[in-house]
């Protein structure tokens, strides 16, 4: 019912003042129409927007969960409009359903249907459905997250059958089947109810042609007034007319009727004093802080004012404007507090739409990395929590834009859970990778190469890093494998160098004396002893063997020093001794490898000058014969053949050396 329902009965034909319309326009195109009630059988889609995904070793998926946004349809009567005319109002106890188990939850919506009132259960049917299937998308996705974890794929994760949601879905069916029923009953019993009026009318109407005498025409006339408000509701788009109707034929009976002034002022009296307290009433509801309750409660008046009868000629149009004042507030306010909820809910659209623009564009990124995804969940997730604030949009596009909001949360979460799943493949492929270096390191942890194999697990621990996390199960248990297996090698080497640390001291002990015996070493005449002397030293130095790490390099550097000093005292010798200093240093370089790699080098430096020369003697040799045909020849010729014998004597020289160089690698 509405208020273009709400006029007064005509008392005594005053058609054009308590016929006057007061109401809410509500057929204007743009009028706000609020969110209704879902069926009882539809589960509320914005409950959970997608499953969270398992967490993710090292650089690892947060545990970041999209926020449940509940159904968008509230249970506050304030925001509708439109009641269920059918519905009553629920008179036990309302009942929190939040810690009831599943199966608790089966049985007390199994208790509502066949206990109690179907009309009167709505809300609490409606509360036990939204419980019962948040409880079962938790025991989903926690059934997924398991399943995941245990190495499932999730794309072939299948439900298992609960037969609690069987029990449920078969009980939500049977509500919406006693609902149909009691509503074509009620409507059923309307029609009735309207048939059994209009005839209770057509009796009124017939009074006035009565013979009988006038006391028992008026008792037969209270008794169809009383007949007709005992009847019960008829349909809503008859009740108008039906209560013109009935209010034409009653002042038609007062008119036609002639009975004693007395009795019918008495009866105008009561009506009025009844007229009077529901004007009183009306004004009272305009202290309810509830604008939609006290519309709802005006509309009972309405009723209730038609079911009386006619007032007083001089008091009809003070007490219908007294009561139309009422009204006319009451409807203002109810305008105003929808008009306010219209714009409210176009502030709401604009917002949302605002956010969804956000969230498309979150959706249509495409991160690389675990930590670019976890950012962009938390700014998504953000966004759901700021759409949990925000109230309605309107009815036309509530729907639509839920659904646009909901698509973008999905594809994103969509998007992110096949990224997790091909980084879940790529650390399964990463665990069997370590699992491989972790044979390979207890294959060597037992070895005493201690030099190669510290390079080789030194190089096993670089390729370690590369190669990526695996999955979070195995992460402890596959480092631990491989840090046990390097760290016993190094353990077994400190204490394996620990026992030689002794001897390393001897060692650079027994070095000094070496250099301090070189160093004071005097050059006798034979410089074939010297060599063999210096010799001698340096076959004494590699015998010795190692020293503490920390003075190798700087022993060595002394001892060569010591060495190259006699050497640079032989290589101040006369020529004749060179070759005797050069097989010197061949003897050097057969126990030092630095030695040997720079002969070699000279060895080539060596062969190019030899080849040079030759080129030279070939062109000093043809020159010869071109100076004997000029005069003052003599003195340039010999120069020439003193040259050509000096490079014949170096050729040989070099030649011998090569030939020596060469016999080092045989």
């Amino acid at each position: 019912m509405n208020t273009n329902e709400l006029n007064d009965p005509k008392d005594q034909n005053l058609e054009n003042v308590e016929g006057t319309n007061v109401s809410v326009n509500n057929n204007s195109s743009d009028a706000v129409e609020e969110p209704k009630k879902e069926s009882a059988d539809k589960v509320s889609d914005e409950e959970a927007l997608t499953p969270n995904h398992d967490d993710i070793n090292d650089d690892e998926e947060e545990d970041v969960k999209p926020i449940d946004l509940d159904d968008e349809s509230t249970d506050d009567d304030e925001d509708d409009e439109h009641a269920d005319e059918n519905e009553e109002e629920d008179d036990e106890p309302s009942v929190d359903y939040s810690n009831m188990s599943k199966d608790e939850l089966v049985q007390a919506l199994k208790d509502l249907i066949y206990n109690r009132p179907i009309q009167k259960i709505r809300q609490k049917v409606e509360s036990i459905k939204s419980v019962f299937y948040r409880k079962h998308r938790a025991e989903i996705d926690k059934l997924k997250k398991e399943f995941v974890e245990g190495g499932g794929d999730i794309e072939q994760f299948t439900l298992p059958e609960d037969n609690a949601e069987l029990q449920i879905k078969e009980l939500l069916k049977l509500y919406r089947q006693k609902r149909a029923q009691y509503n074509a009953q009620i409507e059923e019993e309307k029609q009735k109810n309207l048939a059994l009026k209009q005839e209770v009318i057509e009796k009124i109407k017939e009074l006035v042609n009565s013979t009988e005498p006038v006391g028992k025409i008026y008792q037969e006339f209270r008794e169809l007034q009383k007949q007709f408000i005992e009847i019960g509701p008829v349909p809503q788009a008859s009740l108008n007319d039906l209560w013109n109707t009935y209010h034409h034929h009653v002042q038609a009976f007062y008119d036609f009727v002639k009975i004693s002034k007395e009795l019918r002022e008495l009866d105008f009296k009561k009506n009025l004093e009844s007229k009077i307290k529901l004007c009183e009433q009306a004004e009272e509801l305009l202290l309810e802080p509830n604008v939609v309750a006290a519309f709802k409660k005006l509309q009972k008046l309405h009723d209730q004012w038609r079911e009386i009868g006619p007032v007083p000629r001089e008091n009809q149009n003070e007490i219908w404007e007294r009561f139309k004042e009422a009204t006319t507030k009451i409807n203002k306010k109810h305008q105003e507090h929808f008009e306010n909820l219209k714009e409210q809910y176009k502030k709401n659209l604009e917002a949302k739409k605002e956010l969804c623009e956000k969230a498309e564009e979150l959706a249509a990124q495409n991160p690389e990395t675990i930590k670019e995804w976890n950012k962009l969940s938390k700014d998504l997730i953000e966004l759901q929590k700021i759409w949990k604030t925000i109230g309605f949009a309107t009815k036309k596009e509530n729907n639509k834009i839920f659904e646009r909001f909901r698509n973008a949360c999905d594809n994103f979460f969509n998007k992110k859970r096949d990224f997790f799943k091909e980084i879940k493949e790529q650390q399964q492929n990463n665990l069997q990778l370590k699992t491989e270096l972790c044979i390979q390191a207890e294959s060597m942890k037992d070895s005493t190469d201690w030099k190669k194999t510290t390079e080789d697990l030194i190089d096993l621990q670089k390729r370690w890093k590369q190669i990526g996390p695996v999955p979070r199960k195995y992460s402890d248990e596959i480092w631990k494998r491989f840090r046990a297996a390097c760290d016993y090698f190094f353990e077994q080497k400190s204490k394996h160098f620990a026992t030689v640390d002794h001897s390393y001291e001897k060692n650079l002990k027994d070095k000094e004396a070496l250099i301090a015996e070189v160093e004071a070493f005097e050059f006798g005449e034979n410089i074939e002893d010297n060599l063999k002397a210096l010799k001698e030293f340096q076959r004494r130095w590699m015998e010795i063997g190692f020293v503490p790490i920390k003075h190798k390099d700087e022993i060595q550097k002394r001892f060569r020093a010591a060495i190259q000093k006699h050497f640079d005292k032989i290589n101040q010798l006369d020529e004749s001794n060179k070759m005797l200093i050069f097989k010197a240093k061949l003897e050097e370089a057969k126990t030092n490898p630095r030695q040997l790699s720079k002969l070699k080098k000279d060895r080539e430096k060596m062969f190019n000058r030899m080849r040079k020369l030759e080129n030279d003697l070939i062109v000093w040799e043809n020159n010869i014969g071109f100076f004997a045909k000029t005069k003052n020849a003599e003195a340039m010729i010999n120069e020439v053949k003193q040259k050509i014998e000096k490079a014949k004597r170096e050729i040989e020289e070099l030649s011998e050396k090569i030939r020596m160089i060469d016999q080092l690698d045989k």
